[in-house]
């Protein structure tokens, strides 16, 4: 591989920005507006979480249509992903940027005024093919923006921070839009935030492609869009049937299948949709295999906190979003610190050691009991889980996107958000699977068991989920090449 930055091409080739220190005012504005997309698309996954039982009282839906309230938009924001990253390369990114938040506003408004829950389930599904337009195109624009150096580091890092703590402030947001309003403001509050940050897009982002002259990979197209949405499916449907069941095992088995076929496809196209030679590139492969490791355990941390909070603890859903702000910040502590930290370490070094920190926080929170106090069982362990999270998560996303060519820097970054958005998707279903193997199933007269009962199955997730971390940590020390060091910081 070369060993010049070729992230410091694309900067040149699409934006006249000078190779300087820092960066100038307007492109903060840029990351500022990218950040704020992946915001609303990141909390759109876990805000709903909350608003489920005022939803099924309204709309009269049963347990599967409220399961699939929250599938729909992840099956949707999983499956385009990479056909939206490679769009932004080939269409502009501002475009899609624009294009993706456009629906993602107009479904919200559809889904918040929704008579039925036919209505609400379509327009998250919509919902989640705006998320799939729009977010690798919030990498893309902050790379591109920012010079390469620290401060593009310093933007990762917030965009890496805005993007976890989307996800942290879900069970708050909905908690208090919930208690406050009604349940439909949690879609409704996207309608004015979605206005102006498509303002504040259309003024501040200029317009930029690498994939002038070519023409996407229809073939391809469909197919990984159509493997990774049937994958999802099977992922989530886990919940409800279990591993073994016909009703995961097929669509996992035919998403599997289709994604086999995508790669023989893309190793004779002349201009692929993902050109393999991609994961040759030990930086990018490593990396996105990491993160969608982290993503594994970060996901399901929040999902574990924020029931065990309100199932064991009492808390009702507003407190539990409240009890998990020290956690939110530190998230963002962590992403803000890494940047100056990289250069003292190296970025390899930092992310193994956040996600030993992270898996430092899972173990504590795995010795979690019935009766619990709020500093013993979530404030300390959470803020040492997402503090390492945010440590280990922007190195790694630097070294995915700064060893990407040019042309790829679009497929990269929906090749960084799919690994996260599919780790999440895949860490919370086994996590729930273990959890319910761990809990005991006994029933006393005929009434439901007490909620120490619960106990057990959440300690085995969180065990588990530090497990995951330490395996991220060997795996970058083995696999991450030892000049990413020097690249990423």
């Amino acid at each position: 591989m070369p060993q010049s930055d070729p992230a410091s091409k694309a900067v040149t080739a699409s934006a006249p920005l000078p190779s300087i220190p820092a960066a100038p005012p307007r492109a903060w504005l840029v990351v500022l507006a990218a950040c704020a997309g992946q915001f609303l698309v990141v909390l759109d996954v876990s805000v709903m979480n909350v608003a489920l039982p005022s939803m099924k009282a309204d709309l009269g839906l049963s347990t599967l249509g409220l399961q699939w309230v929250l599938n729909a938009y992840s099956i949707a924001f999983a499956g385009f992903m990479l056909l939206g990253g490679r769009a932004a390369d080939l269409y502009g990114r501002k475009a899609m940027f624009l294009l993706g938040l456009g629906l993602f506003t107009a479904a919200s408004v559809v889904g918040g005024l929704a008579p039925e829950g036919q209505y609400l389930i379509g327009a998250r599904a919509v919902q989640g093919l705006g998320a799939a337009l729009l977010s690798p195109a919030t990498l893309t624009l902050v790379t591109a923006a920012v010079p390469a150096g620290a401060a593009r580091t310093r933007a990762i890092g917030t965009w890496t921070a805005v993007g976890a703590a989307g996800g942290a402030a879900g069970g708050f947001v909905g908690g208090l839009l919930v208690d406050l309003l009604s349940w439909r403001w949690v879609l409704l509050i996207n309608v004015p935030v979605g206005i102006l940050v498509l303002a504040a897009g259309a003024l501040w982002l200029r317009e930029s492609r690498t994939g002038a002259g070519r023409r996407l990979d229809l073939p391809g197209a469909v197919l990984v869009t159509a493997g990774l949405a049937t994958l999802a499916y099977g992922i989530v449907q886990t919940e409800a049937t279990g591993w073994t069941a016909p009703a995961t095992l097929l669509p996992l088995l035919g998403g599997l299948a289709l994604l086999a076929v995508f790669v023989v496809v893309e190793s004779r196209t002349r201009e692929p949709l993902v050109p393999l030679g991609i994961f040759r590139n030990r930086a990018v492969s490593a990396a996105n295999a990491a993160i969608l490791l982290c993503g594994c355990s970060s996901f399901g941390m929040w999902f574990f906190m924020t029931v065990y909070a309100q199932n064991v603890l009492g808390y009702t859903p507003l407190q539990a979003g409240l009890a998990l702000v020290p956690s939110s910040l530190s998230v963002l502590l962590g992403s803000k610190l890494a940047p100056h930290l990289m250069p003292v370490t190296g970025a390899r070094n930092l992310a193994v050691i956040g996600a030993l920190l992270a898996a430092a926080g899972f173990a504590w929170q795995s010795t979690l009991t019935a009766d619990g106090t709020f500093l013993g069982t979530i404030l300390g362990p959470g803020i040492l889980m997402m503090g390492g999270i945010g440590l280990a998560t922007t190195p790694l996303a630097t070294l995915a996107t700064s060893s990407a060519s040019p042309g790829d820097a679009g497929l990269v970054s929906g090749l960084v958000n799919t690994s996260r958005t599919m780790g999440g998707a895949i860490g919370l279903a086994v996590l729930t699977t273990v959890a319910a193997a761990a809990t005991p199933t006994v029933v006393h007269f005929g009434l439901a068991p007490d909620p120490d009962w619960l106990v057990p199955g959440y300690a085995a997730a969180f065990r588990v989920s530090a497990g995951v971390l330490v395996a991220a940590a060997a795996l970058m020390l083995l696999w991450l090449p030892k000049e990413a060091d020097r690249r990423g910081a």
